[in-house]
């Protein structure tokens, strides 16, 4: 059996006169991410841990901040670009351990709905993506609500 691991690490500040979306849903919010697309910190997250895991570089290699084909665009129609790619390699997903770390806004009760959407994007069933939340405690950028972390393991298989 040949399997891999990879971890993503993504970061955006937060902006007024945006949306917040994270793995793929809306989350009512005063305030969204800056970023060149829909700036989902949870699925860039993602895709940098499976493109990892993978050996195809990162998520700013297959889609640049300067191209204006990715302006404003759904991160879920990256992830799919990506499990693409997965796929064209010959991997297979076996599982997704995600946590964000965000001070603000309460984000338990949308920790499902985030899960099944990233799960459906991906092809996989809800029970292999898993998401968590935590605060900082006040502490960093994060504890003084300047934006959302967030960080991601996969498992993947070549098959």
């Amino acid at each position: 059996m040949n399997i891999r691991v990879g971890q993503g690490y993504d970061v955006h500040q937060f902006a007024e006169n945006r949306e917040l979306w994270l793995g793929g849903i809306q989350i009512p919010c005063e305030k969204g991410l800056l970023g060149h697309s829909d700036a989902d910190v949870l699925i860039h997250a993602v895709c940098d841990a499976l493109l990892g895991a993978a050996h195809l570089r990162d998520i700013g290699y297959h889609f640049p901040d300067t191209s204006s084909d990715f302006k404003d665009v759904d991160s879920k129609i990256l992830l799919r670009k990506v499990v693409a790619m997965l796929k064209e390699n010959g991997f297979a997903i076996v599982n997704v351990d995600s946590i964000i770390c965000a001070q603000f806004p309460k984000l338990s009760p949308h920790i499902d709905r985030m899960s099944e959407c990233m799960a459906e994007v991906m092809g996989v069933d809800a029970d292999c993506v898993s998401v968590k939340a935590t605060t900082t405690e006040h502490l960093g950028f994060v504890g003084r609500e300047e934006g959302i972390a967030a960080y991601a393991t996969v498992l993947i298989e070549k098959v």
